[in-house]
């Protein structure tokens, strides 16, 4: 049964009165109606379990917000609300969530091909809130209830594009054409789509039958029923603060990679201008004035100059700061196997003379320093270790290879401001996301009990990574679907079973985690990387220690098995595997019991079975979390 909202659903109208007339003037909010006071809700983001919820997709609590929902297409809105999403939180508490990443929450063009803006990636307008998850009081009091249980939450945004919002004017006739020019013969056939023409380093031209004409103008659309409509704030109703050169075809072309629109139309922002820099800053910034939530995940980050984001972490921190929002989180997603890439934009700038930073238009603002994100969902690891490791069973000591980039492509110094942590020290990891296919779906040529073994070994690498760990919304229920839209699903089709032995194992993870402060904080040293794949003794291991954090439960070992095959252990030919540990020092398995003794030369041999791990503990040190 669903519980009962505490207040009915808001109109724009009513969102407008409790925003711009004095207290008093409007219904009664039942004390929603005042400014939230910020607070700072977290002390080490290391400690975290992040977990990413598609919002639309997760619950439904809220029926009055169910119009254009089509259950049966995996590309429309489905009813998914953060109602539903408050309700459920006992479910994801004993599942050991700890921080909720909502998708985005501003108002999205509604449909556009036959596909709706569910998803949150086409924002049509950043001063209100989507209508079909909620209002500013359902937002709001999801945030208070979910610090009322000591969890977190960090809302997705995008500041690259925005939706389907205008056309070019390409044959300046005023209107949104399609055609086909050329005959093939005396002139090549060229199909354009004024929504989504090609990309043109020069910027989109318009012409006729007499020959170029010039920049084609773009004409914003006029559809309320799917709400391509003009943007807001104003700003974004100028059309010089867009790039206007047409659809990315070469993403390895830098002037495409930053300056072309999103395939599909979405159009480019420019994000080199001081207004655009402001205004960002400005409407994501009250996002969280409004509702006190605790961070920000960062949609399409390489496709937005490095000055800008240079410029929008440091101001947003400056501005929540003064208010009493610390440690306020933003990771970046690259969507690249790249690590210099993806780290790039972790790490402090050299300055630069040319760069514009807008300091004349941010009266009394501090000068701006070289620092940047705090962190990024960490793609590479996805690519070279769950991916290639743990699913396809190929070689380990690609993870080490990767792991000892790190220091070198990540940020090595805390940001100013920022979180308090180095973003080599904090990569946000993950198994899968609703970008790419589930994991479960890569493995599922394979019975079934190899593929739940493949992804419960998966999931004992990303609760003890270094870095935060990231579930996705539905691995705990097995959760398989291919591209998207189709690792988008429905989660209530699962009945959030709680029995299932994903989620127990997911849950008990999450506990060891917590009970272990080496797993959460410690430094890591690679004990063990095979470069063998086949039947010899070590092949598909992978050993790593994690030591320091605190004073107590500060070591702990991992051992991972990737081989879909056979047992391996820590030795080669006679050589063994040393550790830190001191000799004769007993370790325990904290999910199976088992002990393993360090031996006098402080080696360590361990037997792990295919797809199987193990976390060492010093014995003394075990926690009963039964």
């Amino acid at each position: 049964m669903q519980r009962p909202r505490l207040l009915p659903p808001l109109s724009r109208a009513l969102l407008l009165c409790a925003a711009l007339l004095p207290v008093g003037s409007c219904l009664d909010f039942q004390g929603y109606e005042q400014t939230p006071t910020l607070t700072t809700e977290v002390e080490d983001w290391r400690d975290e379990v992040i977990y990413q919820v598609l919002v639309d997709r997760f619950a439904n609590g809220d029926n009055a917000n169910d119009y254009r929902v089509q259950l049966g297409a995996p590309a429309r809105y489905h009813g998914g609300d953060w109602q539903g999403l408050e309700d459920q939180l006992p479910y994801l508490q004993e599942l050991g969530v700890t921080t909720l990443w909502i998708s985005p929450v501003v108002k999205n063009v509604e449909t556009d091909a036959n596909v709706d803006g569910y998803h949150g990636y086409w924002a049509q307008d950043f001063t209100e809130l989507n209508p079909h998850f909620g209002d500013l009081v359902a937002l709001r009091r999801l945030v208070d209830v979910a610090h009322e249980r000591d969890m977190l939450v960090i809302i997705d945004i995008v500041a690259n594009h925005v939706g389907q919002l205008f056309y070019y004017d390409i044959n300046l006739n005023g209107h949104a054409d399609e055609q086909l020019q050329g005959n093939g013969v005396d002139s090549p056939v060229m199909y354009i789509n004024e929504y989504d023409p090609d990309f043109d380093e020069r910027g989109i031209q318009s012409f006729t039958s007499l020959g170029e004409a010039g920049p084609a103008p773009i004409i914003f659309g006029n559809d309320p029923a799917t709400n391509h409509m003009p943007p807001n704030p104003a700003v974004f109703r100028n059309p010089a603060i867009y790039n206007r050169k047409g659809r990315t075809l070469n993403f390895d072309v830098e002037d495409q990679l930053l300056h072309g629109d999103f395939p599909g139309g979405l159009k480019d922002v420019d994000t080199s201008r001081c207004d655009v820099k402001q205004a960002f800053v400005d409407v994501y910034a009250r996002i969280i004035e409004q509702t006190n939530a605790d961070g920000f995940r960062i949609d399409t980050i390489k496709h937005v100059e490095h000055e800008f984001w240079r410029y929008f972490s440091q101001r947003v921190r400056q501005r929540l700061a003064a208010k009493g929002k610390r440690n306020f989180f933003m990771f970046g997603e690259a969507f690249d196997g790249r690590d210099d890439l993806v780290g790039s934009f972790t790490q402090k700038l050299a300055p630069d003379p040319s760069e514009h930073d807008c300091a004349a238009e941010a009266t009394g603002a501090p000068a701006l320093t070289g620092d940047q994100l705090d962190s990024a969902f960490y793609f590479p690891q996805y690519f070279q270790a769950v991916r290639d490791v743990f699913q396809q069973g190929q070689s380990t000591d690609r993870i080490q290879a990767l792991w000892e980039q790190r220091p070198t492509t990540w940020g090595t110094e805390a940001p100013e401001g920022g979180i308090g942590i180095a973003p080599s020290d904090i990569p946000v990891n993950f198994l899968d996301n609703h970008d790419v296919p589930r994991f479960l779906y890569g493995v599922k040529d394979l019975s079934l009990e190899v593929q739940r073994r493949l992804l419960r070994n998966a999931l004992v690498f990303l609760y003890t990574a270094p870095g935060v760990p990231c579930l996705y919304y539905g691995t705990e229920q097995e959760l398989r679907g291919g591209n998207d839209p189709a690792n988008r699903e429905d989660l209530w089709d699962t009945g959030y079973d709680r029995s299932g032995g994903t989620f127990r194992w997911i849950a008990r993870l999450a506990k060891i985690r917590k009970a272990y402060a080496s797993l959460r904080r410690g430094d890591v040293a690679v004990t063990w990387a095979s470069a063998r794949v086949g039947d010899e003794e070590d092949a598909g291991l992978f050993a790593f220690e994690r030591t320091g954090g605190t004073n107590k439960n500060s070591y702990s070992l991992v051992v991972l098995n990737s081989n879909q095959v056979h047992a391996s252990h820590t030795g080669f030919e006679g050589a063994a595997m040393p550790v830190s540990a001191p000799p004769g020092l007993v370790l325990e398995d904290a999910l199976s019991g088992n002990s393993f003794t360090v031996a006098g030369d402080g080696t360590i041999d361990v037997t792990v079975e295919a797809m199987s791990a193990v976390i060492l503990v010093p014995a003394g040190d075990i926690v009963n979390l039964d």
